[in-house]
């Protein structure tokens, strides 16, 4: 009898430890779709699914990744994604897309995406990418045409496009919604707004120079 006992306490710890990762992912789909519903006003985590009869091919479409992005901003940037907002037939799905603009001396800022693995794939030009695993450790690489590379999901990351001619790949992500806090925005541009002492203390500066960079970001892009 002692021995099925322990199987059982067993089999209850495995369960116990695997649920919360089970919990983190985006849900599996219990249909062959479920086409997020973008006039419902109920909330639940993910999107709520549309009526089936009034699904057609068009909320299964996107169009616009072959148009360059606006790059005139201050960071010589632009992310055109492609998540369930965009498309809604990904709701359940797990999946997303984006494209990279970066003009001549552009980058996209550190950030982050706390629900997705990000795989890039440079369409033209050159990319300098990298990412900071937990130990502070840089992982990073100059890209070419057709070149490609992964950042581990919730990581610190960014691509800066260090030539002289304009660049631009294409991004898969795993999840339909996988969020994006971009660090120096996050911590300067908060509202309400972050204690000047606190970040003082945390970047080793004065609270003049927190006031400065805090009207950088005063207008978030």
């Amino acid at each position: 009898m002692a021995r099925p006992c322990k199987l059982v306490l067993v089999a209850l710890l495995v369960a116990a430890m695997a649920s919360p990762l089970a919990l983190a992912y985006d849900p599996s789909p219990l249909q062959d779709f479920c086409v997020a519903d973008k006039a419902s006003n109920v909330f639940v985590n993910g999107q709520v699914c549309k009526d089936p009869a009034m699904v057609s091919a068009g909320d299964f479409s996107f169009s616009g990744l072959q148009n360059a992005g606006n790059t005139a901003n201050p960071f010589g940037s632009k992310v055109t994604l492609v998540d369930v907002k965009a498309l809604p037939g990904l709701n359940t799905l797990g999946v997303a897309m984006a494209r990279l603009d970066l003009a001549a001396g552009g980058l996209n800022p550190p950030h982050t995406h706390p629900r997705a693995t990000e795989i890039l794939t440079v369409v033209e030009g050159e990319m300098y990418v990298g990412y900071l695993d937990t130990t502070g450790k840089l992982f990073a690489k100059v890209l070419h045409k057709g070149d490609v590379f992964v950042f581990p999901k919730g990581l610190v990351h960014f691509e800066f496009n260090f030539g002289a001619k304009h660049a631009f790949g294409i991004a898969g992500l795993s999840s339909q919604n996988p969020g994006l806090i971009r660090v120096a925005d996050s911590l300067f541009g908060a509202s309400p707004a972050i204690s000047d002492d606190v970040l003082a203390k945390a970047f080793r500066i004065d609270a003049a120079t927190v006031q400065r960079i805090k009207a950088q970001f005063a207008t978030k892009k």
